[in-house]
């Protein structure tokens, strides 16, 4: 009688996974989208990166706690407009015949995907606020479309690119949209 064994995940620590998330390697984002358990750490990743964007803008002249907190939460809410927009995308829009969607493996992948984004903070350091938003940015980009390719089983990198890039520029525009409407004045 043959036995087939349960498949097995590795459970890499979080820091591991933080390294694994940021280097982009395609295993972490595997062992991310099977572990449930990974949920909760995700989320963590998503608000300090959230976090370190309120903060890092201290460095573009938005130096009130009213201003960091009002930055935080719009970072936060574009993640989560970034995140509806890909799972909408890529599971509605363009899915594959691979495609298999479950929305909890996906925001467990693309919350680790925001872990460059934890380095905005770097923004408060004078002159660096511009380079650090902008590298953070495209290297979260980057992790978007290896945790999209993962979670959602294309089998093309380009097609991750086209959801990533596409919910990217949504997203982007509901930031600035609310920015414009709801933020901080500058005198």
């Amino acid at each position: 009688m043959a036995t087939t064994a349960a498949p097995t995940t590795t459970n890499t620590g979080f820091a591991m996974r933080l390294l694994g998330a940021a280097a982009l390697d395609p295993t972490t984002y595997e062992e991310i989208e099977a572990d449930r358990g990974a949920t909760g750490q995700a989320l963590l990743v998503v608000v300090l990166s959230s976090l370190a964007a309120g903060i890092g803008a201290r460095g573009l002249g938005s130096g009130s706690l009213t201003s960091v907190v009002f930055l935080s939460g719009i970072a936060l809410i574009s993640w989560a407009a970034w995140a509806l927009v890909t799972f909408e995308i890529g599971a509605r829009i363009m899915p594959t015949p691979e495609t298999r969607v479950d929305i909890g493996e996906l925001l467990r992948t693309i919350g680790f995907a925001a872990t460059p984004g934890m380095l905005q903070i770097f923004g408060v350091v004078p002159g660096a606020a511009v380079p650090a938003f902008v590298i953070t940015w495209i290297w979260m980009l980057a992790a978007m479309v290896v945790a999209v390719r993962q979670a959602l089983d294309f089998t093309s990198t380009a097609r991750a690119i086209g959801v990533c890039v596409l919910g990217w520029v949504l997203a982007l525009g509901i930031a600035i949209t609310l920015g414009l409407f709801f933020g901080p004045t500058v005198s």
